[in-house]
Parts: C-alpha cells; structure tokens; sequence
C-alpha cells in the first residue's frame, strides 16, 4: 500500500498548505464535471483547514459538500459534525455550496438510510475526499469493533451505513470505505506524535484492525506535530 506523506513544519502550515491543495482538486474536478462532490470530516482538527478554505475562489456553486460521518444527533446539536461545518465551512465564498445532509428526524439512522444517500449516489465517485483518523486508527465511523464495520469495508457495501460502537455514545452514520476509497483525490488530515505512531503501527494490519488502510492506498497524509 503505497501512499504520500507531508509533514509541515507546524500546524498553521498546515492548515493553509491542505486549504490550498483541497481548493486545487475541486478546481480540477470542475474542469471536468458540472457538478462535483466533496467530503469532509467533523471533530475539531478540520476547523482550521476550513478557515482557510472557505474563502478559496471556486465555483462552490457547483460543489455538493457532505460530512464524511454524522452522529446522530440533531444538528444544532453540541456534537453534531453539522454544526462545525456551518460555522466554519459553509460559510464566506463556500456558502454558496450545496449540502447534502447525513441526518435526518428519525429517531435511528436506519429509518433515513436510503433518502439520505440518493443524492450522494447520483453524484459518484466523490470528487475529493478528506479524513481524519483516531489513535485506534478508525476513520469516519469505520471503528474497530463496529457492529457493522465487515458490512462497511466490503467492496459490496452500500454509500450509507448505521454503525454502532463501543464507547460511541450515540449511534453514527458513515460513508462505507469503497466510496470514500473511490474518490478522486484522497486526503488524511493528523495531528501529533500519537497519532503518526499509530498510523506507521497499522501498515500491513487488514482493515478489520486498522480501519484507516482501507482508504489509504494512493491517499496524501497531512501531519503535523
């Protein structure tokens, strides 16, 4: 599995090196779609990177953008990855994005399943794709132990899936790993010693370990300590 890694010198460096190749691959995409989808991560280490990419001159427009995974909680929830991504995302130039949710009133995910991922599947592959990782190496909501994580990382699996796992308080809802595996560009955000650690300790484990090598292979991984 082979896979590009960029260590910058601080976190700001960061921020602005990954806005900067983040606006890049939509710009490409859009040379060559109409419409294009994108993305994204929730929790905190995205939120800088979003600083700076809202206000990237593109079509945005033209871009779908979409969580990578969601609790399932309402979205003005204090933990709902929605809320991050309208304060700090969908906001300035990329305010004119369109975005597809991955929450709905339902009191389970299982009951919005497939109206949430109809218009996800009309716009596939995803354009560009970024992701975080967890020190135990899940990413999105693909986390070891999952009630269903064999279900997400079969080449068979649906755009959406519940997922439900231990020390998760609230049940998820995540793109499965051939989708997030099938964008066009694929970016990993980390931050930290522990964490690249974890990530140099997860080469040649299977997926079912080590969520995170299901995506990894032609990926750029961003780090900074």
């Amino acid at each position: 599995m082979t896979y590009e890694f960029v260590e910058y010198d601080d976190r700001e460096v960061l921020a602005i090196g990954l806005a900067n190749r983040l606006a890049g691959d939509l710009v490409a995409a859009l040379g060559h779609n109409e419409r294009v989808s994108f993305a994204v991560p929730g929790g905190t280490s995205p939120g800088p990177v979003f600083d700076d990419l809202c206000a990237a001159r593109l079509d945005w427009d033209r871009v779908d953008v979409l969580l990578t995974d969601e609790r399932w909680v309402p979205e003005d929830h204090e933990r709902s990855n929605t809320r991050l991504l309208r304060e700090r995302l969908l906001v300035e130039r990329a305010a004119n994005a369109r975005y597809l949710p991955l929450y709905a009133p339902f009191p389970e995910p299982e009951g919005a399943l497939e109206a949430l991922a109809e218009p996800i599947a009309a716009n596939m592959p995803l354009a560009v794709v970024l992701l975080g990782m967890g020190a135990d190496t899940h990413t999105a909501s693909l986390f070891p132990g999952a009630d269903r994580l064999e279900e997400g990382l079969s080449a068979r699996a649906p755009v959406l899936l519940p997922m439900r796992a231990p020390g998760a308080p609230e049940p998820r809802i995540t793109l499965t790993a051939p989708v997030l595996d099938g964008a066009l560009a694929k970016h990993v955000l980390i931050y930290g010693a522990e964490k690249r650690a974890a990530l140099e300790a997860a080469r040649g484990k299977p997926a079912l370990e080590a969520p995170i090598n299901a995506v990894l292979s032609g990926a750029t991984v961003h780090w900074a300590e």
